[in-house]
């Protein structure tokens, strides 16, 4: 909205002085022409903004305008200051609106607040694209015109139409009653019903999307934490689990214990090894999960999980038997 983008366009002037019009086009993510509009219709409104010639030059507000907001302390700022780092933004597409948010945010503390929350700020880094390995993390994006009719029907509370292509299968077209929207990892998941079943939707396999104009047959109240829970939870424990036996060096216990749907029972052996029998979602899961610890753990259990890790053993070492 035009309204939006000039009162981006007084904040950017309040906090980092002189700009050029190509500058400000870049920040606001328009062409120079409408900058230049919009610094006539901020004139003719009374900002007092004006323009610099020369090769240095820009536009500038008059020293000392600027907006006030009373009540918000030093560390309320700081912390929606640092929230700017969240995936969220990215995967739900408030990239924009973020930024926007931060300078009205910076702009209304008082001055004696402002240098000390954003240089604190700077000294918060919250999900870095990279971690000390150098993996860089891979943030899903959806089209914006998708994921803008997304959002809306689940703030407004309508019926959503999703052409969806859920893995390893063709795309359908769906209407669902969303329920709200979870990040996880830099991953968008649509919660949602059909028919009053749980459904649970990947954003970035969401092709086309349309808002329709009946209301969402939804509870007026939802506890998003508890249903992202429940939800995890019966799709870790599979249509199928697994229940495993294994013998365990307890240095390792927390590892195999962290990719276990549930840990059933847990004991110390006359060895000193931990025996531990634990259920996985499948054998493709418990066998994945094994083999991360090494000789750190032994299945025992079921005798198809010890064949499976044996052949795969097998083709790892003979891959290493001739020279290179």
């Amino acid at each position: 909205m035009r309204a939006d983008r000039l009162v981006s366009l007084v904040l950017l002037l309040r906090q980092r002085g002189r700009l050029s019009a190509t500058a400000l086009a870049e920040e606001l993510e328009v062409s120079t022409r409408t900058v230049l509009r919009d610094i006539e219709a901020l004139s003719t409104a009374g900002v007092p903004v004006y323009a610099d010639r020369g090769r240095h030059g820009g536009f500038t507000l008059l020293p000392g305008f600027r907006t006030e907001l009373t009540g918000l302390n030093h560390d309320e700022a700081l912390a929606l200051l640092t929230a700017g780092g969240a995936g969220a933004k990215e995967v739900f597409g408030l990239s924009s609106a973020l930024s926007s948010a931060m300078r009205k945010i910076v702009d209304a503390l008082p001055e004696s607040h402002q240098i000390t929350a954003a240089d604190a700020a700077r000294r918060i880094l919250v999900d870095p694209e990279a971690d000390l390995l150098s993996r860089r993390r891979i943030a899903e994006i959806i089209p914006e015109p998708i994921m803008s009719e997304v959002r809306r029907a689940v703030l407004v509370g309508h019926r959503l139409r999703i052409r969806y292509a859920a893995e390893a299968r063709d795309p359908v077209w769906r209407t669902v009653d969303p329920i709200g929207l979870v990040t996880v990892r830099d991953k968008g998941y649509l919660l949602a019903t059909v028919d009053g079943g749980d459904r649970t939707y990947r954003l970035s396999r969401i092709l086309a999307a349309e808002e329709l104009a009946e209301p969402a047959q939804r509870a007026a109240d939802v506890d998003l934490v508890a249903l992202w829970q429940q939800r995890s939870a019966r799709f870790r424990e599979g249509e199928d689990p697994l229940t495993v036996v294994a013998r365990v060096d307890p240095a390792r216990r927390e590892e195999l214990a962290s990719t276990a749907v549930t840990i059933v029972d847990e004991a110390i052996d006359a060895t000193g090894a931990l025996r531990m029998t634990a259920t996985f979602q499948d054998l493709r899961h418990a066998e994945w999960a094994l083999w991360q610890l090494g000789t750190g753990a032994e299945a025992l259990e079921p005798r198809e999980l010890r064949e499976a890790l044996r052949a795969r053993a097998i083709a790892v070492a003979a891959s290493y038997t001739e020279s290179v």
